[in-house]
């Protein structure tokens, strides 16, 4: 680490950051109120609030957005005449998953092996004690150099869109010449990146019907057309033999021109079991950060356990499109719908809904900003030089706010390395990428203001 003024600063105030991340780890909140209670949610929007306004920021407020959660904004005033830099993290989380398969409870941050594991650790409430720490330190450093706003989103992991359309009502508010957007992460751990693009993504729920009722399969299988079989059929058609996605009429070959992800790292990163091949073609970079990429999330059908001798008269499934930089995400979605309804055989009954879409995302990677973080990075990560990588995740804020502000920068930056295990079990941040990053987030708004 080094030795620079900021760098110290921050390093005394992880302890302080720990017991924080602890506090805001302990709050469930999972923005999907069916399974885990809102005041889960409002407790972590409120301690968002609180350690705004214990740092000064002012105008703190909870902003109810459209999709019934909370999103935290905050403006922290700078010298006058100063830039103004957006911070962006969010508060909500993922599920737990299966909490038995957790080594130590999802919302107790726990550390182990020189990582501190827990849910939200990395994505996205690490994102916020960034954040903080980066604010800190510039204080005890000769001052915040620039007008800060901040915004903790409520909803970002359920895709429902309340901040973007918040956003759109009330085009001021975020405002800003600079956004950092805090819910990425570095390729692997102590390389510092820049994530410069991010896919786009489409969810279409499809669902089949071909007959007025379940049949007993023997006296009737062979002949009455089965709904799952048709369904497996539709499914299967969105895949190539070599896995590829193939969804008629998308442009599936484009190819990635920067960072390298070498198989053998993507297969640990991923924890493919032996034996098993990867899927696609071309570089791993071009299948997950410049092409569609299909997944079937869910398939309403009936569990193995209990099933009785029937053809099924109905099924539907839940199918995610990830949306490569230069595809429009509606002009997928049509094409996605136009796919499954044109592969449904035997003339069964078919409806497609889409029930969720971001556009994908491509920066400027030639603008101030990034030499400023650029440099930033360099003296937070001694030895090493600033990478540019693509995402294969989405963050459809990413859009609403260039398409507000054209003229503002974003960079993407966060915790969410490989060994953090975002989504899955065992999610954990790094402290000392937590530390590096903070620091790097406090010089590069420095190294900002003074361009």
């Amino acid at each position: 680490m080094s030795s620079h003024p900021v760098a110290e600063t921050v390093a005394s105030l992880m302890p302080r950051a720990r017991t924080e991340l602890t506090e805001l780890v302990a709050f469930k909140s999972v923005a999907d109120f069916d399974q885990f209670p809102k005041s889960e949610s409002e407790g972590a929007a409120n301690w968002v609030a609180d350690a705004l306004r214990t740092e000064g920021f002012q105008d703190v407020a909870l902003l109810d957005t459209p999709d019934g959660t909370q999103s935290v904004y905050g403006f922290l005033p700078g010298p006058e005449g100063a830039k103004t830099v957006l911070l962006y993290a969010h508060y909500d989380v993922q599920p737990p998953l299966d909490e038995a398969g957790w080594t130590s409870p999802p919302f107790e941050l726990t550390e182990r092996d020189g990582r501190w594991y827990g849910r939200g650790a990395a994505d996205c409430k690490g994102g916020v004690i960034m954040h903080l720490l980066a604010l800190r330190a510039l204080k005890a450093n000769g001052g915040v150099p620039v007008h800060v706003k901040v915004i903790a989103e409520g909803s970002e992991e359920q895709g429902t869109g309340g901040l973007e359309r918040y956003a759109e009502e009330h085009p001021d508010l975020l405002a800003a010449d600079t956004i950092v957007i805090g819910d990425t992460g570095n390729f692997r751990v102590g390389l510092p990146t820049v994530t410069s693009t991010l896919r786009g993504m489409t969810l279409v729920r499809v669902q089949i019907d071909t007959l007025e009722g379940n049949l007993h399969s023997g006296q009737f299988g062979g002949a009455a057309p089965d709904a799952l079989s048709a369904l497996i059929r539709v499914l299967d058609s969105l895949r190539a033999k070599d896995g590829s996605t193939t969804v008629d009429g998308l442009a599936a070959q484009a190819s990635w021109d920067g960072l390298t992800y070498e198989e053998e790292q993507f297969r640990q990163d991923a924890k493919v079991l032996d034996g098993v091949e990867l899927i696609g073609s071309g570089s791993v970079a071009d299948r997950i950060w410049a092409r569609p990429a299909v997944t079937v999330l869910g398939i309403d059908c009936p569990p193995v356990v209990g099933a009785t001798p029937s053809v099924q008269a109905g099924a539907r499934a839940l199918v995610s499109l990830r949306v490569p930089p230069g595809v429009d995400a509606a002009e997928a979605t049509k094409l996605l719908q136009a796919h499954l309804e044109a592969h449904t055989p035997w003339g069964a009954r078919v409806r497609t809904e889409q029930i969720g879409q971001g556009q994908p995302f491509s920066a400027d990677t030639t603008s101030p900003a990034y030499s400023a973080m650029a440099e930033a990075m360099a003296v937070a990560y001694p030895g090493q030089e600033m990478q540019y990588a693509g995402q294969g995740g989405s963050i459809p804020l990413c859009n609403t706010l260039a398409a507000l502000y054209p003229q503002a920068e974003i960079l993407l930056i966060g915790l969410s390395e490989p060994e953090a295990q975002i989504h899955a079990l065992n999610e954990s941040v790094s402290p000392e990428e937590l530390e590096r990053l903070s620091v790097a987030e406090a010089l590069f708004l420095q190294n900002y203001a003074a361009n």
